[in-house]
């Protein structure tokens, strides 16, 4: 392995690691030190790939955000009808948020709470309403579609903190059942 992909190995190492400690259950628990400890690599590594610690959180913020936005796209990129396309979505999401709930958490919890992020979610927040958005086919006023998709990205977000801090209790049936009849609901004509 060269230099290049060795230092590349190192960083993905801290970011996994950052992933399930920014996206802990009990709260985001990132230090240098501790990030360093979970991905088995000595502080030197951390600054090799980050200036601090904030730039490591937001680095790690930006990934699991591209990963949900990817799987977005890769979702309704195939398919034919709003139902499918919606099934699809709500699909890789809860695969990508509630099969992976540190990652989950990163993405919709750790923003609430954690100093560093404390705008990220508002700057990343347009990607996934313009994917909404654009699967909104009924709803013909430009400015309802856009009303509508703040709507449904603020609705799933809600029920997505929700379902993973436990406090909805639902099967993961019901779960999905009921995120894809609101993305059905907000798509249905003026």
């Amino acid at each position: 392995m060269d230099l290049h992909a060795r230092r590349e190995a190192r960083r993905e190492a801290l970011v996994v690691a950052g992933i399930e400690l920014l996206g802990a259950a009990d709260g985001p628990s990132v230090s240098v030190r501790a990030v360093c400890r979970a991905a088995g690599l000595t502080e030197r590594y951390f600054y090799e790939s980050f200036d601090d610690r904030d730039a490591f959180v937001r680095a790690v913020y930006a990934e699991v955000g591209e990963r949900a936005r990817s799987a977005l796209v890769d979702a309704v990129g195939s398919t034919t009808t709003p139902s499918e396309r919606a099934e699809r979505a709500v699909g890789a999401f809860v695969e990508m948020m509630v099969d992976h709930p540190a990652a989950g958490r990163v993405l919709l919890v750790a923003p609430l709470s954690e100093p560093a992020l404390s705008r990220r979610g508002l700057e990343l927040m347009p990607a996934f309403v313009e994917l909404v958005r654009e699967q909104l086919e009924a709803v013909a006023d430009p400015v309802s579609r856009q009303l509508v998709a703040v709507g449904v990205v603020g609705a799933l977000t809600t029920l997505f903190i929700g379902y993973l801090d436990g406090t909805l209790d639902a099967s993961r049936q019901q779960f999905v059942s009921h995120c894809v009849s609101l993305v059905m609901q907000a798509n249905r004509r003026e």
